[in-house]
């Protein structure tokens, strides 16, 4: 726990000394289970590499697989196909750029209305809702 929470109630640091042990705990079996994942992925994997039926049909897909490659490669050198790349790239950017403002607009309206709801142009009634995630620090 940080230096940061010293105005808290007893109740609030033990509730936070709870989550904080719920979190730490969820993180090791996290751990547990990706090392449990990746040792049994390996393990297909291996299966996968000693059957020579797999393998067999594996390397006839990896060729279709360049040979669709260069065929798309072919179509996209099209006029159209780049001109339509472009605005599928700005498209994209645009809509990354509205998810951005539009996850400012619903925390300021939370806290300033003070509640996680609102309701829409439609009359249907919307929950605003935040996903958090645990990232290691540099």
């Amino acid at each position: 726990m940080s230096n940061e929470n010293q105005n808290l109630n007893p109740n609030q640091v033990a509730n936070l000394l709870n989550i904080e042990s719920l979190i730490n705990a969820s993180t090791a079996r996290f751990d547990t289970l990706n090392k449990e994942y990746q040792d049994q992925k390996s393990q297909l994997d291996s299966i996968f590499e000693s059957d020579v039926e797999y393998q067999e049909v594996a390397q006839e897909a990896q060729k279709q697989s360049k040979l669709k490659t260069i065929a798309k490669q072919k179509v996209m050198v099209r006029s159209e196909c780049t001109q339509l790349v472009e605005k599928i790239k700005d498209a994209q950017i645009q809509i990354r750029e509205l998810k951005t403002a539009m996850s400012d607009y619903l925390a300021q309206y939370v806290v300033l209305s003070g509640t996680n709801q609102i309701e829409g142009p439609d009359g249907v009634l919307r929950q605003i809702i935040y996903s958090a995630k645990l990232v290691k620090t540099k």
